[in-house]
């Protein structure tokens, strides 16, 4: 009995419609990458585990897909595991490709990651990163063209967002201030999740996690502050008056804001005390970017890193970053239904024939068409025009060129708009101009 076929769960196929919409979405990204200078890189899928383990936090070492060693020498081999994120295999990059790089430098990446996760509506166990980073420069001008960049790709894919921002020195500044400085990553760990669970179980969480309850309760009044970002910011300089850190880390924060406005940058930026993103490298400011229209989480998401490439021997050099994550863009464009028409179907018109002769004679046709840059497809055999018909439907080809005895008599193809059901014969100049109109 034949198998059935299957694929893992948490991953998926696509098909054309499918791929010609995400890369859509991959060019669009590209296209503003480059409008800032960045390059692209790429990095192996799997990594020595020793390269990931450590870099995401208790839950996310959990989360690595580790590779069983086979071979000879499997058992003297080191243990590899698939990538879990772009950032860390670009800091081991950085490291061992820095006499062949210029800083700061500016790369971006767009590969697949994976994550041993329980999938759900946005969350997959495979799926893509779309990577942008500068390394090697403490300036806040990196953060403010990170904004910059979210704010062009949101407006050209047409998705109406809201960032929101934090800085990790700010929570830092918090944790010391309510007389927890040891259990910053505890804190940052169940404060993330606040939009998720609620306040009450995030503060049984931070229970769990040994917080006393006069800390807990110090936390509260932090995390409700409200007001505008201004008032925020003044707010917060009273606060964290006696955490050195924390004053750092709203300095930071009321610069980038200074920039954002003197740049004249229009998008919905939100100062989000709650938000924490678990990643145990980012020590500056947090970016997350979520859809207004679509409840689907978080689809954009960054931070400053200070030493991420300490780790592996080379200190001192700080980076900044954000990630778009092309699979939860699909899911929103699809839901908002904001993919262009157009790409429906990358072919601008059929040939069909009735005949061998008339096959030969489209044969040419086509050649010449996509010399002109039109794409084109052939029916490859003079069936049924009904069936080839058919198939111009079934794909979305909004043209179609009829060839039988009498079109080649006079040297000409009958040209069918399939929208409207016109025909018209015409030359290969007219066929250009009407295909490319």
């Amino acid at each position: 009995m034949a198998q059935k076929p299957s694929i893992p769960k948490g991953t998926r196929d696509f098909g054309q419609l499918e791929m010609a919409r995400r890369n859509y979405i991959f060019d669009t990204i590209k296209s503003v990458f480059a409008l800032y200078g960045f390059q692209q890189i790429e990095t192996p899928a799997m990594e020595n585990l020793s390269t990931l383990m450590g870099k995401y936090g208790e839950e996310g070492d959990k989360l690595l897909f580790r590779i069983q060693n086979s071979g000879e020498k499997a058992a003297l081999a080191p243990e590899k595991g698939l990538r879990y994120d772009l950032t860390v295999p670009f800091a081991r990059y950085v490291v061992q490709h820095r006499e062949e790089i210029s800083f700061p430098f500016k790369r971006f990446q767009i590969q697949p990651v994976w994550r041993a996760d329980r999938p759900q509506k946005g969350r997959y166990r495979e799926f893509y990163q779309c990577d942008v980073d500068v390394i090697g420069s403490n300036s806040l001008v990196g953060e403010l063209e990170l904004i910059q960049i979210v704010e062009e790709v949101y407006r050209r894919l047409g998705i109406r967002v809201c960032l929101h921002i934090n800085n990790r020195k700010i929570l830092a500044g918090i944790a010391e201030v309510i007389g927890a400085p040891d259990k910053m990553i505890d804190i940052t760990v169940a404060i993330d999740k606040l939009d998720k669970i609620g306040v009450e179980a995030v503060n049984a969480e931070l229970r769990e996690r040994g917080l006393t309850e006069e800390q807990v309760k110090a936390l509260q009044p932090i995390l409700n502050l409200s007001g505008s970002t201004a008032d925020k910011l003044t707010s917060l300089n009273t606060i964290l008056a006696s955490s050195e850190t924390g004053l750092k880390g709203v300095k930071e924060m009321e610069k980038i804001f200074d920039m954002v406005e003197a740049t004249g940058v229009q998008l919905n930026i939100e100062l989000d005390l709650c938000l924490a993103r678990g990643l145990n490298y980012y020590t500056g400011a947090i970016f997350e970017v979520k859809a207004i229209d679509a409840q689907i989480g978080s689809i954009t998401g960054g931070g400053r890193y200070d030493n991420l490439t300490g780790i592996f021997g080379l200190p001192d050099v700080s980076g900044v970053g954000i990630s778009f994550g092309a699979d939860r863009i699909y899911d929103v464009l699809t839901e908002l239904e904001l993919f262009p028409k157009t790409l429906q179907s990358s072919t601008q018109i059929l040939f069909a024939t009735f005949g061998a002769k008339e096959l030969t004679y489209a044969l040419r046709w086509a050649k010449a068409l996509r010399a002109e840059g039109v794409t084109v497809e052939v029916y490859p055999e003079p069936a049924k025009m009904k069936k080839q018909m058919s198939y111009a439907d079934a794909k979305q080809i909004p043209f179609v060129a009829i060839v039988g005895g009498d079109e080649m008599a006079q040297n000409k193809v009958m040209l069918k708009n399939m929208s409207t059901g016109a025909q018209q014969l015409v030359e290969l100049p007219e066929l250009v101009k009407s295909v490319n109109c």
